[in-house]
């Protein structure tokens, strides 16, 4: 798929700002009254932030209203409740806390759940696509929240909870990076089984199906060079896990070296979801003899 800016955005910062969220809800840190204040705006900055940049890829932002009605079939529409309850269930705790000093735990730990399953309605948006195999797998929406709750825990200063969710997000990274170089053909997606002709013999494309180009080409076929992927790769995986992983080993209570880390961190994770989005493998490729 064509990566759109404002998606890669949004998915980057929604997921920041919804773990940090989940960090502040169990009282990591814990600043109390108007020091609490900066960290509950970066927070909310970032979830809201990444949510407004997602309404720039309709083709009408005014439309965004409409996604609220379809929560029964529409992950897209869950999401949108679930951001809009968590941020809901989170002002309040915030605001308690800021303006009148009352810590209300058990309205943290709520948001805090709430504000994880926020992250992975928004990963099932693309986990949950069978025409995009790279994506159609439990690891999408695993990376999603390991990145949330470490990402989170760089914001909340915690270098425990960095070294385990970034670790774990690692890993998971390595994993969806291998397995899904294999998943396409592994679903046995051809241009046999997308024409239904298989049976006849074996197909191949004559003619394209027309001489411009349209929605699906400009959105859902796109293709990257090997020697681009790897080097995208290489670069994630050093700003976006390793380097934040070293610093948070050794920083302490610098905060010159956790802004260092979250800014890599960052970086390293906007590559990540560029790739994320251009490498995935629509089956409507097949048509175009993108595959």
């Amino acid at each position: 798929m064509h990566p759109a800016p404002s998606v890669i955005f949004f998915t980057v910062f929604s997921g920041l700002g919804f773990g940090f969220l989940a960090w502040l809800g169990i009282g990591l840190p814990a600043p109390q009254g108007w020091a609490a204040f900066p960290y509950f705006f970066v927070a909310f900055a970032m979830a809201v932030g990444g949510l407004i940049a997602s309404t720039f890829h309709l083709g009408n932002p005014k439309n965004a209203i409409k996604a609220f009605t379809q929560w029964r079939t529409s992950w897209l529409s869950r999401e949108a409740w679930m951001a809009v309850g968590t941020l809901s269930v989170m002002g309040i705790f915030a605001a308690a806390n800021i303006f009148l000093n009352i810590q209300i735990p058990p309205l943290g730990w709520l948001g805090a759940v709430m504000a994880l399953v926020t992250v992975y309605t928004t990963s099932m948006m693309y986990a949950q696509l069978k025409t995009v195999p790279r994506w159609n797998h439990w690891s999408t929406s695993a990376l999603f929240i390991f990145l949330a709750l470490g990402g989170g825990a760089i914001l909340a200063g915690d270098t425990l909870g960095t070294l385990i969710f970034l670790t774990l997000a690692l890993v998971v990274q390595l994993y969806v990076w291998i397995a899904g170089d294999q998943r396409f053909a592994a679903r046995g997606h051809t241009l046999e089984t997308a024409t239904g002709l298989g049976s006849i013999g074996k197909v191949r494309l004559y003619e394209p199906p027309h001489t411009g180009t349209n929605y699906l080409l400009n959105e859902m076929v796109h293709i990257v060079a090997r020697k681009h992927v790897l080097k995208l790769r290489l670069i994630a995986l050093i700003m976006g896990y390793l380097l934040p992983l070293l610093l948070a080993g050794i920083s302490g209570s610098r905060f010159d070296l956790q802004i260092t880390a979250l800014v890599s961190h960052i970086i390293g994770i906007l590559t990540q979801r560029w790739l994320f989005f251009a490498e995935a493998e629509h089956v409507v490729g097949l048509y175009y003899d993108k595959r």
